[in-house]
């Protein structure tokens, strides 16, 4: 059992806690949002909704959420799904290795649990994919147990609550505030009351612009009758993106048909379609195989090396498009679009490669980079 004082923190009495969790509950009986999710106990639909919530602002993920709910209705279906139908289930949302882990989790559920899903928090933890606060989450929402859900909001607010100085963003610190959640969390309402500090950690104690003079737990709060509010929570700033440059092939056959590969080595945007694509430090790697060829090293150049790596001859244009941009959580890309023509020939059997109109876009898994490229593409058709 975590001894609070040796981080500085003076846990409530009974008294406090319980007039705390009548305020906040108060609260979130007159201002909670209605939500698609919160309309059911159904656990795979919760389940859902937490994992889509991640990284993903609510109004987003609410037109996701019904549109998955109506492909995958059950564990069953979404165990059994096709990778590109499942792909396509969350085209643009991102951070892909979620709703991958959900299908291997689903096919768990129907192996280990016999396609029912688990009702205690410590089977509902040995799911892929599921961590502390998701499993925190179904649990108190969907079965009442009184597990804390503890996440960026949660823990931003308990922070500025007690005046707890420990960075928010260090994973070893996590206990601590998992540990003051299960002091504090309603026996009675759990999942209410992980849901209100959820509602009250994205609005109005939010990261940014937040109103603490609106806060309902405002004259509990260490922070605010401290004047320190500012102070809180103590998080380090995170690293930048790192800035990579990417080399976009445009071709196009002479049936308008447009060349696609898919993305097949597992890591980023793995299993998306997307004009055939190059980083440039492997363009750069290529170029130096020649660097003690002064005349190959004038001829070589990216086009070049497309026309090997693919095994076409195209004709380029010299159509200038806007460099696309786009950010993930670690990388910063941004992309370099060429234009070429070429004949319809045979594609290579090493590379996952299609011939594909513009109409037929739609058909295939495309996150947000390409999507961008296309709306750049066919700017400049216009």
């Amino acid at each position: 059992m975590l001894d609070f004082k040796d981080y500085g923190i003076e846990m409530w009495d009974d008294n406090k806690i319980s007039s705390f969790r009548r305020t906040l509950l108060a609260w979130y009986d007159n201002e909670k949002r209605d939500l698609p999710w919160r309309r059911t106990k159904n656990p795979y639909h919760i389940w859902v909704s937490e994992i889509m919530l991640q990284q993903t602002q609510v109004v987003t993920v609410i037109p996701y959420y019904e549109r998955f709910l109506d492909w995958f209705p059950t564990i069953e279906k979404l165990a059994n799904a096709p990778e590109q139908q499942l792909l396509k289930a969350w085209e643009g949302l991102g951070y892909y290795s979620r709703v991958r882990n959900m299908q291997k989790a689903a096919q768990q559920i129907m192996t280990d649990f016999d396609g029912t899903f688990p009702s205690t928090h410590s089977d509902i933890s040995k799911l892929k994919g599921i961590g502390p606060y998701t499993a925190g989450a179904i649990a108190s929402i969907a079965f009442n147990l009184p597990e804390p859900a503890v996440d960026g909001n949660v823990m931003r607010v308990m922070a500025r609550l007690f005046e707890i100085n420990y960075d928010v963003g260090e994973p070893k610190n996590r206990k601590i505030f998992q540990a003051v959640m299960e002091k504090l969390i309603d026996p009675d309402r759990p999942g209410d009351f992980n849901q209100a500090l959820m509602d009250l950690g994205t609005d109005i104690e939010s990261a940014k612009n937040p109103r603490p003079d609106e806060s309902p737990i405002r004259f509990f709060c260490a922070a605010y009758l401290n004047g320190t509010y500012d102070k809180y929570p103590i998080k380090a700033p995170k690293k930048k993106p790192k800035p990579i440059q990417i080399q976009a092939f445009i071709i196009q056959n002479e049936n308008g048909e447009f060349l696609i590969e898919k993305n097949n080595d597992g890591r980023l945007l793995g299993g998306f379609w997307s004009f055939p694509i190059m980083e440039t430090d492997f363009l750069g790697q290529q170029l130096d195989l020649f660097e003690n060829d002064s005349s190959a090293l004038e001829t070589l150049s990216k086009k070049t090396i497309f026309e090997q790596e693919y095994n076409l001859k195209p004709v380029w244009s010299e159509q200038y498009f806007t460099p696309v941009k786009h950010t993930f959580s670690h990388q910063k890309w941004t992309i370099e679009m060429v234009e070429g023509l070429s004949k319809k020939a045979p594609l290579l059997p090493s590379k996952d490669l299609l011939w594909v109109t513009p109409q037929d876009f739609d058909k295939f898994p495309m996150a947000t980079p390409q999507k961008k490229m296309v709306q750049e593409l066919f700017k400049n058709k216009k």
